[in-house]
């Protein structure tokens, strides 16, 4: 599962995720990719299932990139606690991802399996994608 090896503080507040996505908004490494059209937190847990889903489908081939990192601490008090008594305990780590944020990128494979690899990861995300292609891929000479 992803987690930092290390954190500053073992909790942070909620925050607000207002606003579309001023960075990791661009293909950077691959030729394809899905990009999220929605506001909300994806846990480790999630990623490493749509990266599983992706590399499967591809069978070894191409290159996958994660581009985003669950590093924000969740916290979770324990079940029929009454309130106050402070804030509860660390219980896993997600990512903020707000609307335009790539979140897989793919490079080394032909359009129609990139295009269902990145549709097999999008079903085991929270937020709903759109899948992206590099502006200079040419759709003629597809490499094999």
């Amino acid at each position: 599962m992803l987690q930092p090896k290390k954190t500053k503080f073992r909790r942070s507040q909620k925050g607000r995720m207002k606003g579309n996505a001023g960075r990791g908004n661009q293909l950077s490494f691959g030729s394809f990719g899905i990009k999220s059209l929605q506001s909300k937190w994806i846990t480790g847990r999630q990623i490493e299932a749509a990266r599983i889903a992706v590399t499967r489908y591809m069978q070894r081939q191409g290159q996958v990139w994660v581009r985003i990192f669950p590093d924000k601490p969740i916290t979770k008090k324990p079940a029929e606690v009454r309130m106050g008594k402070g804030k509860g305990a660390p219980e896993g780590f997600v990512a903020p991802v707000t609307p335009g944020r790539i979140i897989f990128e793919i490079e080394g494979v032909s359009f129609d399996v990139a295009k269902e690899a990145l549709r097999l990861a999008a079903q085991k995300l929270p937020v709903t994608t759109k899948f992206v292609v590099r502006r200079d891929y040419d759709m003629q000479n597809q490499e094999v």
